[in-house]
């Protein structure tokens, strides 16, 4: 299907890729060049990607002709419009496997993996990372004892995500539901915010040769408004989530934090990653799913990532090998079934909210408090589970 549209493509001019320092390299060309070999050979490298291409998505689940013949006319339409795009110069990019991958217009270079601490966002990432040959750069953090499989998180921006919260008297786990984008970035052009880590990043994510990236730093649900208006394109986002009570459980152990400030932050973290994330190509798992089928909910989330947000297709195929490498479900401390043979507190939209313990006296003031957050977080759990939070107009519950 894609090689047939060949003869289509050749009366489309092939222009320079790569944004703005794309054009300054171009910039001492004043006419624009023929289409001869050079643009054969561009024809030529162009049908081979989309013969792998369409190869990729007929070797998985769900993909059927129809599926193919969309895709192939959405991506010749692009190409179409791409045409009529004016360029003060123009000239021959050919694409080869060991150059950088082009960011074609209306694409995305890469995805930004969003989710609360603790919501196995460390596990989607590298199964992305390690499997499907995601490029997320480095150094990185390294592996701890309450992540042993690494976190896959670039230290230059964890590092600066610290320093915008900081600018605001923030820290990762106190006081971000008030942090505001907007104003971290007008500190950072006066200067106020510094910016050394910040600068390291970006060369990373602003370069063609970083394509397809995966960014992680939970951090990025909070500063995700900032980030956006440094960014050279716009990223998909990849939204991920974990029960609120495994997530607060697993920050008893890991912070010692009480049961009600790891729920509350689970509704706030949660609750900015899909604010932030609204109006951006996001594509959706859970904790409990990747779990449940890692090859086959990595598989969907990378041809999501593919078709339907534009980022160009993962460097390989995910494995059952790369899973079995890398999974190790000891590694889900505080897994357990939650509720199991207690009551339950009410059922809201057809989903129950069950009984939890809490080690607060019966109807104190704090165990009251702490219910009151549960049953919020439980709530936008199931607001997930059903996709409704995820829709445009929907309103996150008031936090007491």
């Amino acid at each position: 299907m894609m090689v047939g549209l060949l003869p289509l493509l050749s009366q489309i001019d092939v222009e320079p890729v790569g944004g703005d320092n794309s054009a300054r390299r171009m910039g001492s060309m004043h006419h624009d060049l023929p289409m001869r070999e050079e643009g054969k050979e561009v024809l030529g490298e162009m049908a081979d990607n989309l013969k792998k291409k369409m190869q990729n998505l007929r070797n998985s689940r769900g993909i059927s002709d129809l599926d193919l013949k969309e895709l192939a006319k959405k991506e010749f339409e692009e190409l179409k419009q791409w045409r009529h795009k004016k360029h003060s110069a123009a000239a021959v990019a050919v694409v080869s496997h060991n150059d950088p991958v082009p960011v074609l217009p209306g694409r995305r270079p890469g995805v930004i993996v969003l989710g609360m601490h603790r919501s196995g966002t460390s596990m989607l990432s590298g199964l992305m990372v390690q499997g499907s040959g995601y490029n997320v750069g480095g150094p990185l953090i390294g592996a701890h004892f309450d992540n042993e499989k690494g976190f896959f998180e670039r230290i230059d921006v964890v590092l600066q995500n610290d320093e915008f919260l900081k600018s605001q008297r923030m820290w990762w786990s106190s006081g971000v539901r008030g942090y505001d984008g907007d104003k971290a970035f007008k500190d950072l052009n006066d200067k106020k915010i510094k910016f050394e880590e910040g600068n390291k990043a970006l060369a990373f994510l602003n370069s063609q040769e970083s394509v397809p990236y995966l960014q992680k730093d939970p951090r990025m649900c909070i500063t995700l408004k900032t980030w956006l208006k440094l960014l050279s394109h716009e990223p998909a986002v990849l939204f991920t989530y974990r029960h609120p009570l495994e997530v607060a459980l697993s920050l008893v152990h890991r912070e010692k934090f009480p049961l009600e400030v790891g729920l509350r932050l689970w509704i706030v973290y949660n609750m900015r990653g899909v604010e932030n994330s609204r109006g951006l190509c996001r594509v959706t798992s859970s904790n409990d799913d990747l779990l449940a089928n890692p090859l086959g909910e990595v598989q969907r989330i990378v041809l999501d990532l593919t078709t339907k947000c534009g980022v160009p297709e993962a460097p390989r195929e995910i494995t059952q090998e790369d899973v079995d490498k890398f999974i190790d479900p000891n590694l889900q401390h505080g897994k357990k079934e939650l509720g199991a043979g207690k009551g339950t507190i009410e059922t809201y939209n057809g989903c129950d909210i069950p009984e939890y313990d809490s080690d607060y006296q019966p109807d104190t003031p704090d165990q009251q408090r702490e219910r009151m957050l549960y049953i919020i977080s439980m709530k936008i759990h199931c607001d997930f589970k059903s996709g409704k939070a995820y829709e445009d107009d929907y309103e996150f519950p008031p936090l007491p």
